[in-house]
C-alpha cells in the first residue's frame, strides 16, 4: 500500500495485478520461509513538474533542462537536514499511471521488443520511478531540481543523496544498446 494524504492506495503484491498463467506455480526456493508480509510504502511528498501527459515528458530526465518542484510534506520535512549540501539527488517515485501488466516493451533507442526488466519503461509491475537530479535549491519543504521526467503530482516515495564514487560505474552496459 502508498499512504498518500491520510490515503492507502494499494500495491499488489506477489504478482497479483498480472495476468492468471497457464504454467503451474514454481517451488518456493525456500519451503519452509514463511510467507513475507503485505508491503506498505508512504509517500513522502508530491513531484510538480510541467509534464502533464507522458507525451509531455523526455524518455529520461537526464536531458531535461526543465526545473521541477519537489515537495515534501510537513511531516517529512526534518529529513531533509543537511540535504543543501547534495549537489545531486536520488528521488524514487511511484509511476501512479504506468501499465503493471507489461511485461515487454519497445524502448525508444531501439526498435526490438526486451523485457521491462531490460529496458527503463515506466510500464512494469512495480512501477517505480528513479531520477538522478540536481538540486537547484531548497526553500521550505520544496525543492527546486532539474533533470526529472515524472508527471504533475506523481507521487514522491524517497530521496537519497547522490554519491559520484559509490552510484557511478563508468564501464556498465546494456547488452541490446550499443
Amino acid at each position: 500500500m502508498i499512504e498518500t494524504n491520510q490515503k492507502f492506495l494499494e500495491i499488489e503484491c506477489f504478482g497479483s495485478s498480472l495476468p492468471p498463467s497457464t504454467s503451474p506455480a514454481p517451488k518456493p526456493f525456500f519451503p519452509s520461509a514463511p510467507k513475507p508480509p503485505a508491503m506498505n510504502l508512504k509517500q513522502i511528498g508530491a513531484i510538480h513538474s510541467p509534464f502533464k501527459t507522458r507525451s509531455e515528458a523526455p524518455f529520461q530526465g537526464r536531458h531535461s533542462e526543465e526545473v521541477c518542484e519537489v515537495e515534501v510534506f510537513e511531516e517529512f520535512l526534518p529529513g531533509l537536514a543537511d540535504v543543501e549540501g547534495c549537489t545531486h539527488l536520488i528521488l524514487l517515485y511511484w509511476l501512479d499511471r504506468a501499465d503493471r501488466k507489461m511485461l515487454k516493451a519497445f524502448p525508444p533507442y531501439d526498435r526490438k521488443e526486451h523485457g521491462v526488466f531490460a529496458t527503463r519503461s515506466p510500464n512494469r509491475p512495480n512501477p517505480i520511478g528513479v531520477g538522478i537530479v540536481e538540486l537547484l535549491g531548497i526553500s521550505g519543504g520544496r525543492l527546486r531540481v532539474r533533470g526529472l521526467d515524472a508527471l504533475e503530482g506523481t507521487p514522491l516515495l524517497d530521496i537519497k543523496p547522490y554519491f559520484s564514487e559509490v552510484d557511478s560505474i563508468p564501464n556498465a552496459t546494456v547488452g541490446w544498446r550499443k
